[in-house]
């Protein structure tokens, strides 16, 4: 039997960061351990604007119960955007997107350029399929957001 309170969170959370566009699906084909899955999907949502300072993260029992993994997983994640200075945690209250954000400068050089390389991948296996660069463009177009 599930705890009132985690059952209200689980009722209220994921519902407003539902409305803030922002979804906690992990890929399980993807060979992407589920921590690293849920720290790029914090990332990507702090980076986009749409998790802003002093957002509450859910907790990590609630969101283990609605992805069905493991907490510790949960917390594995927690722990590692606590160390690339993202959130911080306040014991008994929950963990927070940090307010003073590190400089990303850098690593948005370095997400250009890793974009740069998965993109020459794709136009060089397309090639190899006989698909061309417009045929490409208008599948990416038509992808749903991930």
């Amino acid at each position: 039997m599930m705890n009132g309170d985690v059952r209200d969170e689980l009722d209220q959370m994921p519902r407003s960061f539902r409305e803030l566009g922002i979804g906690f699906r992990l890929d399980t084909e993807s060979g992407v351990p589920f921590y690293r899955q849920i720290v790029q999907i914090v990332e990507r949502n702090i980076g986009a604007g749409r998790l802003k300072p002093g957002d509450k993260l859910p907790t990590i029992r609630a969101l283990a119960i609605a992805l069905k993994i493991n907490p510790n997983t949960i917390a594995k994640a927690y722990t590692e955007l606590e160390i690339r200075g993202l959130v911080k945690t306040q014991v008994g209250s929950g963990t927070y997107v940090n307010d003073s954000q590190p400089d990303t400068a850098g690593e948005a050089e370095r997400a250009r350029k890793r974009i740069e390389e998965l993109c020459l991948d794709l136009l060089r296996q397309a090639q190899a399929l006989g698909v061309g660069r417009e045929e490409i463009i208008a599948v990416l177009k038509d992808l749903k957001d991930v």
